[in-house]
């Protein structure tokens, strides 16, 4: 209470929405109250951690001292104040409220509701026991196990107690596993689907390096989970999978250039040519920091409305309400939509992989606990009705966000910062015109600074709510649960009133430091929503469980299994506190991707990652901003042949396929078969098979991002695209005259440079191989025909067909490499790990501990009852 200068101001003007009222401004410990003077308006509670930014504006004309108040659930209100000497006290006392500490002084550490809420279990909601046992684990399937590697959080302190792995693999081999993946997060189990033995694993990124490291621990892992729904002893029943295909996908959620920057730090992505029966795409879905920057413009273009109408109604005797004076076109710069996009694209993906396909999903992105969690609990929600139910939901988020460790804390900013606080200089007024715009300027520079929010905060979660709204339109019918129930989560999640969202995992919350743990301390927010009276406002009235029966065979049925549209993307108008129309407009068109989505990759050769980071110097700059689509930014599809849309797939404009890959290699290719277990990404088109595909000019294709420009190209080897213009341009006086076909490689070199009539030699198929022996290769983009790269600094001749074209959900058997057998290090505080009966050569690098194979090893044998455990496999 020491903090408190004011507890109470009277005669003060808010301005909210274009309306100004008058009443009297309150602080609490925890809230900022303001009552108005017309008893029919309810007064307005603000928890100081829902306040993200306040600004204390000049004097007004009529001598007022306003305070400026931006809240998280994207609210806009102006407090003015008839003494300067108030406004100063209520800003530094809201602020000293505001920024905490440490997270003991947040009101879930205070709250006692009363009365006391009917609901207490809300901390024992979620069993990891009784959630696995319900999808199957130990009964429908023995296949998995769990392991309490973990009990006392000394293994990975950001993963919950319980984890469930593939009961195969011992805990020695996990322990040797935890060091090849970044903050030991190994991958486990998150989901077992109920329609057949397909899986949803989640980790973090491997810790490869520029030197390529690997670990037999880690691919025997993978190895195991990609076979638990092939294995008939490792099954309670046996029975047919229908469906059944080896496309296990690891799914790296990054941009292939963020994945390209963790290598140089050590880390980076799986090599494929170590981990069998397993395909690789990346979703490119970007940063904490670029969703950050996404959000701040969307709240941009809300507060510039909000200040729009507030000054349109100063300028007018009378208030107006219900115009609409929002900025579409900004909320459509902002990305934010094209990020949502991206997720549900991925999401969609990972549906159709475990469900149609009956296959397993490893899903990572860094440290896997943001994007991870995202299209890991969103596929989950597609998959399994139950959690579209008020209970599973709150289970999905128990399991997924909560106990796999998304760092709440630090993505909400609960502590906030003074940043977010921003006053004029003390001598604003009181000199001439100099001190003015001296003052002016150091105002603007402040609230810069102050824009640029904690290091560590991202709507990572409010990504997810958002895209559960988005199903929830798509699919009305399909939800317990209404939108008053997601935006009350959203609401919670900022208002620290429960311990809920207040940590960063599981470990935080159960243990207590010198004391209670703060799940004793606090209420969890399920209590609230679980009441009679939370229960009765959440529910969708339109829900029908009917439509979910896995045995129905009605017109339209779907076995409970939703696959959301990725193109039906609006913004969600409620959160924001506007109409649809006003954010959405009444047509809306679908986003569009500027994102790379590439996949699948079978080898290191088809790795755009791998092939950047093999030396330091391929490490490519900070990305510059995109440019804008002109004539010169030209996308190439997949092949000539017809599209499945109107508007292209991200795989065909941004996206880098295994076909576009090998093609790039030179390798020529033929039609795969497509058949409808196979996910749409997988072919370049479903309407008819691809044939006589021919490589695309090189100087379209960028090998190292799968960005199909020329631009893209000179964004990632600048250096050397720019000399290659100037020796291009170097003789354009002298060659322009000269024939297409010239007889020297300089005519080769600068024959884009030639007229108009001459460009078509170069996607005509010669007779006789070039001068240089090099065999020329045709290409087709819309009318114009194009060639070889006249920028090429390499040509690569054909290879021999890819393995792709027999089976593109096939195995692609590799040889692997030899190594000298070298006896372990004696010095290791590990014991040998059993399940290895080959030696292992260990090599420490700073960030991870490199073990090659010298022999192919075998998957740990089943423990058989009644023997020793060497697995540490244990009943279940």
């Amino acid at each position: 209470m020491d903090s408190i200068r004011v507890p109470k101001v009277e005669q003060v003007t808010i301005t909210k929405g274009g309306v100004t009222s008058t009443g009297t401004v309150h602080l609490t410990a925890h809230h900022l109250i303001f009552h108005y003077e017309n008893e029919k308006l309810e007064e307005t509670w603000v928890p100081y951690p829902l306040i993200s930014l306040v600004q204390r504006l000049p004097q007004t004309l009529n001598g007022q001292s306003p305070l400026s108040f931006n809240t998280r659930t994207f609210e806009t209100f102006t407090l003015s104040f008839l003494k300067e000497s108030d406004a100063v006290d209520v800003f530094e006392s809201v602020k000293e409220l505001t920024v905490a500490i440490s997270v003991t002084q947040l009101y879930a550490f205070f709250y006692r509701p009363n009365p006391p809420l009917p609901s207490n279990d809300g901390w024992s909601l979620y069993s990891p026991r009784e959630e696995f046992g319900r999808m199957g684990l130990g009964t429908r399937t023995k296949a998995w196990r769990f392991t309490d590697i973990n009990k006392d959080y000394t293994f990975c302190p950001t993963y919950p107690a319980k984890i469930a792995v593939p009961t195969r693999i011992s805990d020695t081999t996990l322990q040797y596993a935890s060091k090849y993946r970044s903050k030991c997060r190994i991958p486990v189990l998150a989901y077992l689907h109920w329609a057949n033995y397909g899986s949803i694993t989640r980790s973090s990124q491997p810790m490869v390096g520029i030197t390529q490291n690997r670990s037999i621990q880690d691919e025997k892992l993978i190895e195991a989970i990609f076979q638990t729904h092939v294995a008939p002893d490792s099954r309670a029943h046996s029975g047919p999978v229908y469906g059944a295909t080896p496309t296990n996908l690891i799914i790296d959620a990054r941009p292939t250039a963020n994945a390209v920057a963790n290598t140089a730090k050590g880390a980076g992505t799986e090599n494929m040519d170590h981990y069998k029966e397993a395909k690789k795409a990346y979703l490119g879905i970007d940063n904490i920091h670029s969703m950050r920057e996404s959000l701040a413009k969307v709240v941009d273009a809300l507060r510039e409305a909000d200040a729009m109408l507030s000054s349109i109604n100063n300028d007018l005797a009378g208030q107006i309400t219900g115009i609409s004076v929002l900025d579409r076109s900004a909320l459509r710069r902002s990305g934010w939509l094209r990020h949502i996009q991206a997720i549900m694209e991925g999401t969609l993906l990972i549906t159709r992989n475990v469900h149609i396909n009956s296959s397993h999903v490893l899903i990572h992105c860094s440290d896997g606990w943001d994007r991870t969690s995202q299209l890991s609990s969103l596929s989950q929600l597609c998959l399994d009705p139950f959690y579209r139910t008020i209970r599973g939901f709150e289970i999905l988020i128990e399991k997924d966000w909560l106990s796999y460790g998304h760092k709440f804390l630090d993505r909400c900013g609960h502590l906030s910062s003074e940043k977010f606080f921003i006053s004029p200089t003390e001598n604003a007024g009181s000199g001439g015109g100099a001190d003015a715009a001296q003052a002016f300027l150091a105002s603007v520079q402040n609230r810069f600074a102050s824009q640029q929010h904690i290091k560590e905060t991202s709507p990572v979660f409010h990504q997810f709510l958002e895209s559960v709204r988005q199903m929830q339109r798509q699919f009305p019918t399909r939800f317990e649960f209404n939108e008053r129930f997601l935006r009350k989560i959203y609401y919670h999640l900022y208002s620290c009133q429960f311990g809920t969202f207040l940590f960063n995992n599981e470990k935080e919350r159960r243990v207590g430091s010198g004391g209670p743990p703060p799940c004793e301390r606090t209420i969890s927010v399920w209590d609230l929503f679980n009441s009679p009276a939370e229960l009765e406002k959440n529910k969708n009235l339109d829900y029908d469980p009917s439509l979910d029966d896995p045995a129905s065979r009605v017109p339209g049925a779907d076995m409970g299994v939703l696959l959301p549209n990725s193109k039906d993307i609006r913004f969600w108008n409620e959160l924001y506190g506007r109409t649809d129309e006003e954010m959405n407009g009444r047509v809306v068109q679908a986003a569009a991707r500027s994102t790379e989505f590439i996949g699948p990759i079978e080898n290191a050769d088809d790795d755009p990652v791998l092939n950047r980071a093999k030396t330091p110097s391929n490490v490519p700059l900070p990305p510059s901003p995109r440019p804008s689509p002109g004539p010169a930014d030209i996308s190439l599809s997949v092949s000539p042949g017809p599209v499945r849309s109107a508007s292209p797939s991200p795989s065909a404009v941004t996206g880098r396929s295994h076909t576009e890959a090998s093609l790039d290699a030179g390798q020529s290719l033929s039609p795969p078969p497509l058949t409808s277990m196979v996910p749409d990404w997988f072919s370049s088109s479903q309407q008819s098979p691809q044939r006589n595909r021919t490589k695309p000019p090189e100087f379209l294709t960028n090998a190292g991002t799968g960005v199909r420009s020329m631009w893209g190209k000179l964004q990632s080897n600048a250096s050397t695209a720019f000399s290659a213009v100037q020796g291009a341009y170097a003789g354009m006086a002298k060659d322009l005259g000269r024939p297409a076909a010239g007889s020297d490689d300089h005519s080769s070199r600068t024959a884009e440079l030639h007229s108009r009539d001459m460009l078509s030699a170069w996607g005509e198929e010669p007779t006789a191989p070039s001068r240089s022996g090099v065999p020329q290769v045709t290409s087709s983009l819309s009318s114009l025909s194009v060639g070889t790269n006249p920028w090429a600094l390499e040509r690569a001749d054909f290879g021999p067909s890819s393995a792709w074209d027999e089976n593109p959900c096939g195995n692609t058997p590799t040889t692997p490499p030899k190594v000298h057998t070298v006896p372990p290090d004696p010095s290791d505080s590990l014991p040998l790990d059993p399940t290895v009966a080959s030696p292992l050569r260990r090599l420490t690098t700073p960030s991870a501990t490199r073990i090659e194979r010298v022999s192919q090893p075998s998957i740990d044998p089943p423990q058989k009852q009644g023997g020793s455990d060497p697995l540490g496999v244990g009943p279940l």
